[in-house]
């Protein structure tokens, strides 16, 4: 089969990308307006950018149904700074709670029973059950389609990064500690139960 994704309708294009780019990591990204007002809302359109300076990025949609940019893009044009949050199998129910639409001066935190901890280098907090949290300096937003279906890239300079003890002990990184998920498509995730290793295979010789 072969898709030429301009003949789909918008929602069927979604589908099609987020049933077949999987498993997908989460960015649990927590921010505050001009105002002081907290949130914090997952997007799983996330990776690394690059580590010299260490960069991350994540999207964010002009959803269909609302032609509207999220709170958590507002807030950031405002107060140019936001934590990356990891979460884990531990956090993921309150993680999928922070996904619920609510009025923008209603904080993701006391919805979903979560405790903004202070950060070092910026004024948004970081969620302090979250297993893994990047303090974040905005340094671009590459602004893709400011439609409804569009969206945009936002990236950001790490300026510090916590990680619970029990995950990182003596430069060695506890997998089963940290107990990580991934999205897949519609309402299912994953877990990170089944790992295999493959070593990277050198060039032939003489090339």
């Amino acid at each position: 089969m072969i898709i030429d994704p301009t003949d789909l309708e918008p929602r069927e294009r979604s589908r099609l990308m987020t049933n077949t780019v999987l498993p997908r990591p989460i960015a649990w990204v927590s921010t505050m307006d001009r105002q002081g007002n907290l949130n914090v809302a997952p997007f799983s359109y996330f990776t690394v950018a690059c580590t010299d300076p260490v960069t991350l990025l994540f999207c964010t949609s002009i959803p269909v149904t609302t032609g509207n940019k999220k709170d958590t893009l507002h807030n950031i044009e405002e107060v140019p700074e936001f934590v990356v949050n990891i979460t884990n199998e531990e956090t993921a129910e309150a993680m999928n709670l922070t996904a619920t639409v609510l009025p923008r001066e209603q904080s993701e935190f006391e919805w979903a029973g979560l405790t903004p901890a202070p950060s070092r280098t910026i004024q948004a907090p970081r969620v302090a059950e979250a297993p893994v949290s990047f303090e974040c300096k905005l340094q671009r937003i590459v602004m893709v389609n400011d439609q409804p279906g569009g969206g945009a890239v936002v990236f950001g300079e790490v300026q510090l990064v916590h990680i619970r003890d029990d995950i990182y002990n003596d430069g060695a990184f506890q997998l089963e500690a940290f107990n990580p998920i991934g999205r897949l498509g519609g309402i299912d995730y994953v877990r990170v139960t089944d790992t295999f290793p493959m070593k990277r295979v050198p060039p032939p010789s003489g090339k």
